[in-house]
């Protein structure tokens, strides 16, 4: 072997060569998966992607022109049935006046950009981020898309549909550039604010202008700009006029934020920023169309339709539902049962407002009625009382929230603690024959820690020992608000929303036990027509189906699972027998002569200071909530409803709400049924003529209590204080105390309900 040879057979650095066919461990990462992904092809195929994208879009920026505007040729009616077919109604009119931009104060437009894209003068009218998380989340099916200019807004709105499609995100990102392109930003802003849904049916800025405050579009304040503009987020939550307190927080949120941006960028002196107020729109005009209960019917079937195309993906948010409705092609088939509708509205009619004389008695102008119907089998509305006439009065009764259900709350504290296998103190479980202490004022004991409750009965009453269904039948306010304690109020409040309550925001503290949170007349239908469907959850439901040209909208069942046992569901049904047959809605239920042997569960309600006067009740085919609201009708503030109709001093559940109930049902009910309950009680609890130790109610029963949430301590044993609005001008003519009992200021929780159900001309 020469010497090149052997230079070339002898090892690098001293090492041996490795056999041929053999890899060191250094090498091993070039075999496998790491021979197919090599750092320079994954950057290869990475800019080759980039590429084949960027070609992609050229060829549709190529192929995309900017067509013609079709939002006004795609118009049609929308049409409204009840549910055997018949027409309720049609819709579809649009409203809107277009204005130039030279019209609208320039001040006013600034509020636009500030609100929606703060870049419009600077951008090429699409935001890339906000686009391609749009795609990204319509494909992924997340649906909701964030981060539009107002240059794409006002392609979606005016060139395109509403569709949630790949497709149409990608030409709303082409013709939006080209837009920027061709046409002014001027011209794009007028496009805008011109074919912007703002709600009330009001399409533009010169019909919202209008709708809102009653000014053209010039006249326009920058305060009330911001207003308008900020709305656009979400018209329907954001109305004043039918907002919710979270919406009214929101909307005051969104008005300030559009001001500070304005000082921001130099469009606005802070000094006078400073000096501005939130401009409370003016109340809505009514549809014309829309008079008695058909808004009422239209409005509340829209949002539930709303609602539902922003559920299933449909629309990205309940602006772009509104805007798909407002376009029209919709046949909305309600649950109203047209029989039933006509008997409800003719029951509030002839048991309480052909008995109201504003004339003869100012009360009288205050008292508002709400009204909800609901078949516990289906979930289907089948009747609905939204007011005296929704061209006069616009909020629905039937569904705002924003009064005290008072004692109709106490069935579901029975149902938490029967649900839970709940224990009194004494460790003895609570059922309808549980004796509790009735002592009015007693402090609510937490073991042996008193936690700062102590509500008094009505006109102070001591009960003694009482059981649970007399407590029932006379709404005992310190037997259930020591039940809350026992059962645990975090229970309690779950219950609540189980049975179909809104518990968002709702505090699990004891003065809840009185009711003393808002709920709606829809709300508590839900919840009663829960225990008359033996515990499995029923969802009130107003739209029946929907048909379009364009899309199907499936709906949930109104009929859900089980969310409290049938025997809970069935021993508080058997105990509100009793509120019917031996206690505060005895007189306009029981001894109905329409009533025709027909088995009654149910719960009158009070509020404190006479605020709000309820009856919720059922037969087993049928679940009616039946609320009397005070309402000033200037203010719209809550006012008592002391002497209104004539009565001699308090409104309550026990009678117009109670009277008007009983009108209705036994009016539309065909033939009579008894309850099938699965309870030791069984159907109704028979009275006994040992009331306080019982297991029933006793023969003769109480006024119902005025329900009061002291803060710290127990109020004093005689109360003085009348009411100090509408108090009475004379005392009742039939044996009530001397003073009428109202809540210490010291103890009063603000707006707690009290109960006093039982009419104080009744002697029982």
């Amino acid at each position: 072997m020469g010497r090149a040879e052997r230079r070339r057979a002898q090892p690098r650095g001293g090492r041996r060569a490795a056999p041929r066919g053999r890899r060191s461990s250094g090498a091993a990462g070039r075999t496998g998966i790491r021979r197919l992904f090599t750092w320079k092809k994954i950057i290869g195929t990475f800019f080759g992607l980039c590429l084949l994208g960027m070609g992609a879009f050229i060829v549709l920026y190529m192929m995309i022109d900017i067509p013609e505007g079709n939002a006004e040729a795609e118009l049609q009616s929308n049409v409204y049935k009840y549910s055997d077919g018949s027409t309720i109604t049609r819709t579809g009119k649009r409203n809107r006046e277009i204005v130039d931009l030279a019209e609208v104060p320039k001040d006013v437009q600034r509020t636009f950009v500030a609100a929606e894209n703060k870049t419009f003068y600077k951008d090429s009218g699409v935001d890339i981020k906000g686009t391609a998380r749009g795609v990204l989340n319509t494909v992924t099916g997340k649906g909701k898309q964030g981060g539009s200019t107002i240059t794409q807004q006002y392609v979606k709105n005016y060139y395109l549909s509403q569709d949630q499609t790949v497709t149409r995100k990608l030409k709303e990102l082409v013709i939006s550039l080209k837009l920027d392109r061709e046409k002014s930003k001027d011209y794009i802003l007028a496009g805008y604010m011109n074919t912007s849904y703002y709600g009330r049916g009001a399409y533009g800025i010169q019909a919202a202008a209008q709708a809102y405050y009653r000014v053209d579009a010039e006249d326009l304040t920058v305060e009330q700009g911001a207003y308008l503009a900020a709305l656009l987020q979400a018209p329907n939550q954001y109305d004043w006029a039918i907002a919710s307190e979270t919406g009214k927080k929101l909307v005051q949120e969104r008005w300030n934020y559009v001001l500070d941006n304005m000082v921001e960028m130099k469009w606005l002196g802070k000094a006078e920023r400073d000096a501005m107020t939130f401009p409370v729109p003016k109340d809505p005009r009514p549809d014309a169309g829309m008079e008695g209960q058909t808004g009422y019917l239209v409005y509340a079937a829209k949002l539930e339709l709303e609602r539902q195309l922003v559920a299933d993906g449909t629309a990205e948010d309940m602006n772009q539902a509104q805007n798909l409705l407002e376009r029209g092609g919709w046949t909305i088939t309600l649950n109203i049962d047209k029989k039933k509708q006509a008997a409800l509205e003719k029951a509030v009619r002839t048991q309480l407002t052909s008995k109201l004389d504003p004339d003869k008695r100012d009360v009288d102008a205050d008292v508002q009625a709400g009204a909800v119907s609901v078949d516990p089998k289906t979930g289907g509305v089948v009747a609905m009382y939204g007011g005296v006439d929704y061209v006069k009065h616009f909020t629905n009764n039937a569904t705002r929230d924003d009064y005290q259900p008072a004692s109709t709350f106490k069935p579901v504290i029975l149902a938490a603690a029967v649900d839970q296998g709940a224990e009194t103190q004494d460790g003895v479980p609570i059922t309808a024959d549980t004796i509790y202490d009735g002592t009015s004022e007693r402090p609510v004991m937490d073991g042996n820690r008193e936690v700062g409750f102590a509500p008094p009965n009505e006109d102070d009453v001591d009960y003694g020992d009482i059981t649970v269904q007399e407590a029932m039948n006379k709404s005992v306010n310190s037997v259930f608000a020591q039940m809350g304690i026992d059962v645990g109020m975090p229970e309690v409040v779950k219950a609540a929303g189980q049975l179909g309550m809104e518990t968002e925001g709702m505090e699990a503290v004891p003065a809840q036990t009185l009711g003393s949170m808002g709920a709606s007349p829809l709300e508590m239908a839900g919840v009663y027509a829960t225990l008359a469907n033996h515990g499995e959850k029923v969802t009130p439901a107003i739209v029946k189906s929907v048909e379009h040209k364009d899309r199907t909208v499936e709906f949930p069942d109104p009929i859900g699972e089980q969310v409290i046992s049938r025997e809970a569901a069935d021993t508080v049904t058997s105990v509100l027998t009793g509120v019917v047959d031996d206690g505060t809605a005895r007189k306009s239920v029981r001894e109905n002569p329409m009533r025709d042997g027909q088995q009654v569960a149910g719960k009158t309600g009070t509020s404190d200071n006479n605020k709000s006067a309820w009856f919720t009740g059922f037969t087993p085919d049928l679940v009616t909530s039946v609320g009397l609201f005070g309402e000033d009708p200037e203010t719209h503030d809550q006012v008592p409803l002391y002497r209104a109709g004539g009565v001699d001093y308090r409104v309550n559940g026990g009678g117009f709400p109670a009277e008007i109930w009983a009108a209705y049902t036994f009016g539309v009910m065909e033939e009579t049924s008894e309850f099938d309950l699965e309870t030791n009680q069984g159907a109704a609890v028979k009275p006994s003529s040992t009331p306080t130790q019982s297991q029933s109610p006793s023969q003769t029963p109480s006024r119902e209590p005025t329900t009061e949430a002291p803060t710290s301590e127990a109020p004093s044993q005689t109360p003085s204080q009348t009411p100090t609005t509408q108090p009475p001008s004379q005392t009742p003519t039939t044996q009530p105390p001397t003073q009428p009992p109202t809540a210490p200021p010291t103890f009063e929780i603000p707006e707690n309900p009290g109960d006093p159900d039982q009419d104080r001309n009744q002697q029982e």
